[in-house]
């Protein structure tokens, strides 16, 4: 991730307000995808190439 830093954001589709909430948080760069636990954002991310994310989603749904 390039340029000052990702900039995160939470699924529309997150339980972040549950009590016991599973959500991720998705950041976007040039050539990747970026994830993290929004629960321990500073435990670090997983970056992938954008087509495996796609990939990912279209197989989730």
């Amino acid at each position: 991730m390039t340029g000052g830093g990702p900039r995160w954001f939470k699924s529309s589709h997150s339980d972040a307000g549950t009590e016991h909430s599973t959500c991720v948080e998705v950041a976007l760069d040039t050539g990747s995808t970026a994830v993290r636990d929004s629960k321990a954002p500073g435990a670090g991310h997983l970056a992938v190439p954008h087509p495996a994310w796609s990939a990912l989603l279209s197989s989730l749904r």
